[in-house]
């Protein structure tokens, strides 16, 4: 049986203030039908109940009082089921207030030296430990036993290192975080155990998710869980963060990553309305909104705008284009339906590390019309690679491909067997390969490896000796070495250098050219057009047929996107045997001539389809 939440749908969270208890819910139902959302996301349990808990461990709403039924929760679900709008339930159980901390100090996290975390007199709370491990299922059960909801989503269900001022509490300390874990438990992220210790976190919160998955499922079924990569819907928050360096494609690269692992299992992307969690009541720019929702649907993940409050408490300036990309979404719904990723190539994302390698060779591909999916590393053997005619590896180390036989770029410290190279020396810091060029002219950053190849490799792009760069007159004396700047044998290619990094830092045409040469060289494709680099061009298949996202990024600008510059009319070829093509956008169908097709002016984005 087809469950509701494997169809596309539409999401719309009020994060509530416990003042909002007694928000008029016709009026915000009125609202959410108006803006395009099917599927509410209501704060329902865990810091505070919004409905009239009997468990003694959990707190009422005292605003609830302003409600003549005493029930948010109960008001919402009947209210809504009556417009054929589904509820689900926001619980939070990372926090509890004091008096419930001092009569089970056992619940709670314990820093290396003995301290607990309190923010605004809510004190945190343990995964390890029985709030979460027992009575997260009464709180559950005690409102299944109540509402129909249509499902869970549980907020910040994670070890708490961090508070919301960013501050770095270290390792969870307490009785139960001690009992489970082998060892000595280490103090923080610079301790040694660090990393065994975050694969005892993650262990237990997956088992944590997969009993929670479990319980709902012999409870109701219907009513799917929405977590991290292993529940029923996968959660991708996308937001803004006061000084964290912009990526402008962070939401696209998460659910291109999610969808790559799992391609069937649903994305929800929560796109957050304000600019940070201390500026909760300033709006993120429209333009910058936008791209949250239009990545997240290009990629095939659903789309949900998150508010603090209700929209007439908090009508952010950013929620125009948001209810005009929900509409959109909404009035396409076959062309969503099963989206899943289409792309002939894959480009690997670090587990940690070489981020500026990635996201070099991520530009590249994507300003070179290379259509490509995302797959995060620890996942590399949970995905059959043989749907895929290229594999990107950036600066990884070794890698164990298996048995695939599809072509592979890889740069830096990659090691693949189907290219055995030994390794000489290593450049690694900037003093080591300032001045560092490559034939043509072609300048080195960050990394370089010297390497010698196979007998029966071909090589390129031969090493310069350094020389003097200053004072000019002293500017002379690069000599000619063998050290390879490219080498390749068959299908497969190594850039014993970061070359994506170069591309990040610099931004030099020819090192993203040179490396996405040897890409469609080696079995990747690159879509065939006249469309300017700033069109990004992304290939998915779904229910309705072949779909393109047409996304305009002539707006990513420093550290905001400005509004795009129209851009087209332009031509692009179609795979052979395709007669015509839909645009969504524009509404228009467009002829197919000798395999090209001549597109309409693309504004913020355009969406092709055809059989």
């Amino acid at each position: 049986m087809r469950l509701w939440w494997q169809d596309p749908f539409r999401m719309f969270q009020t994060n509530l203030r416990e003042i909002d208890a007694g928000l008029d819910v016709e009026k915000v139902l009125d609202y959410l039908e108006e803006f395009g959302a099917d599927t509410w996301l209501l704060s329902v349990g865990g810091i505070l109940s919004n409905y009239p808990t009997d468990l003694d461990f959990q707190t009422r709403n005292p605003h609830l009082a302003e409600r003549p039924s005493g029930d948010l929760v109960g008001d919402a679900v009947k209210a809504a089921a009556r417009r054929g709008i589904r509820v689900m339930g926001r619980m939070d159980f990372s926090k509890i207030d004091h008096r419930r901390a001092e009569a089970h100090p056992d619940w709670c996290f314990v820093g290396p030296h003995g301290a607990r975390q309190v923010y605004n007199g809510l004190t945190s709370v343990c995964p390890s430990g029985d709030y979460y491990q027992v009575k997260l299922f009464e709180v559950l059960d005690e409102v299944l036993d109540r509402y129909p909801l249509d499902g869970f989503f549980c907020n910040w269900m994670s070890f708490n290192e961090v508070d919301y001022s960013r501050v770095d509490h270290g390792v969870c300390h307490c009785v139960s975080c001690q009992e489970r874990y082998d060892g000595p438990l280490p103090d923080g992220r610079n301790s040694p155990g660090y990393e065994e210790w975050r694969l005892f976190s993650k262990t237990v919160l997956a088992d944590l998710t997969q009993r929670i998955r479990d319980h709902l499922a012999a409870r109701r079924p219907e009513a799917p869980l929405v977590l991290g990569d292993q529940a029923d819907i996968v959660f991708h928050e996308a937001n803004n963060a006061v000084g964290r360096p912009l990526w402008h494609h962070r939401t696209s690269e998460a659910v291109s990553a999610a969808k790559t692992y799992r391609p069937t299992v649903p994305v929800l992307t929560n796109s957050v309305g304000f600019v940070d969690m201390p500026y909760r009541m300033a709006s993120e720019d429209p333009q910058h909104f936008a791209q949250y929702l239009l990545q997240a649907i290009a990629r095939g993940a659903n789309p949900s705008t998150y508010i603090m409050g209700t929209p007439s408490d908090n009508p952010y300036a950013c929620l125009q284009v948001a209810g005009d990309l929900t509409r959109f979404h909404r009035d396409h719904q076959e062309v969503y339906r099963d989206l899943v990723p289409a792309a002939e190539a894959v480009l690997v994302r670090p587990k940690e590390g070489s981020l500026p390698e990635f996201q070099g060779l991520y530009l590249s591909l994507l300003q070179r019309h290379v259509p490509f999916d995302v797959l995060p590393q620890e996942r590399l053997h949970d995905v059959d690679l043989g749907r895929y005619r290229m594999v990107v590896l950036p600066d990884l180390g070794p890698v164990d491909l298996g048995s695939y036989a599809g072509g592979i770029v890889a740069t830096g410290a990659t090691e693949v067997a189907r290219l055995p190279v030994r390794r000489l020396a290593g450049y690694e810091t900037e003093e080591d390969t300032r001045s560092l060029h490559l034939e043509g002219g072609v300048p080195v950053f960050g990394a370089f490896q010297v390497v010698e190849p196979p007998t029966d490799a071909a090589t390129g792009l031969r090493a310069l000796s350094r020389a003097p760069y200053g004072p000019p007159e002293k500017c002379h004396g690069h000599a000619q070495l063998e050290h390879p700047g490219v080498v390749r044998l068959g299908n497969t290619v190594l850039f014993p250098w970061t070359i994506g990094r170069s591309y990040r830092e610099v931004g030099l045409g020819v090192h993203r050219d040179l490396f996405v040469d040897e890409v469609i060289t080696a079995g990747g494709t690159s879509m065939e057009t006249d469309l300017p680099e700033q069109i990004e061009i992304v290939l998915g298949r779904s229910a309705a047929g072949t779909v393109v996202h047409l996304l305009n990024r002539s707006g990513d600008t420093d550290q905001r996107f400005a509004p795009p510059v129209p851009v087209g009319p332009a031509r692009l070829r179609l795979p052979d045997g395709v007669r015509e093509v839909e645009a969504l956008r524009s509404r228009e169908h467009l002829p197919v001539t000798d395999g090209w097709v001549q597109l309409p002016e693309i504004g913020l984005f355009e969406v092709l389809i055809w059989v």
